[in-house]
């Protein structure tokens, strides 16, 4: 018979285990994007930079941060290093002359369609072998996770 306390440690020491996988698949995961993107230029930080702005054209680069869960100066580095790689483009926004709204330009379309195909093949590694059933019920898992540690969009 296992006593509450046994059982109470056991159940911790999963929970840690647990987090402490989530971090080090994001942690190869990422590092896998970095290594496939590292010929193209750009990381995976700045690829999520360009998403966001393709998804939303005309952000701010205060926004992005918000968006991409950066501190506004590291967006405004990122930015800095995609304007000048010919990847976006940054005008004054319609409302207010202080902010640069961005916009994604033709070579940063063709380099988010490149990134994407590379993101198919990692995930389609991460995920081989493991069931749909099974990702959507870590997905319920996850959203829980996160509704619980406080309020964030969950997408």
């Amino acid at each position: 018979m296992v006593s509450l306390n046994s059982n109470g440690t056991k159940r911790q020491a999963e929970r840690r285990r647990a987090a402490q996988m989530m971090k080090r698949i994001l942690v190869h995961f990422r590092s896998q994007m970095d290594e496939a993107l590292r010929p193209q230029g750009v990381t995976t930080a700045q690829l999520h930079i360009l998403k966001t702005i393709r998804e939303e054209p005309g952000v701010s680069g205060a926004q992005l941060a918000r968006l991409c869960y950066v501190t506004p100066q590291s967006a405004q580095s990122m930015l800095t290093g995609l304007e000048r790689g010919g990847w976006i483009v940054r005008n004054k926004g319609r409302g207010n002359d202080r902010i640069l709204a961005a916009r994604l330009t033709a070579e940063g379309e063709k380099l988010l369609q490149t990134a994407e195909k590379m993101v198919k093949v990692i995930e389609g590694k991460l995920w081989r072998g493991v069931p749909e059933s099974s990702i959507e019920a870590l997905n319920g898992v996850l959203e829980q996770c996160l509704a619980n540690l406080g309020p964030e969009d969950v997408r």
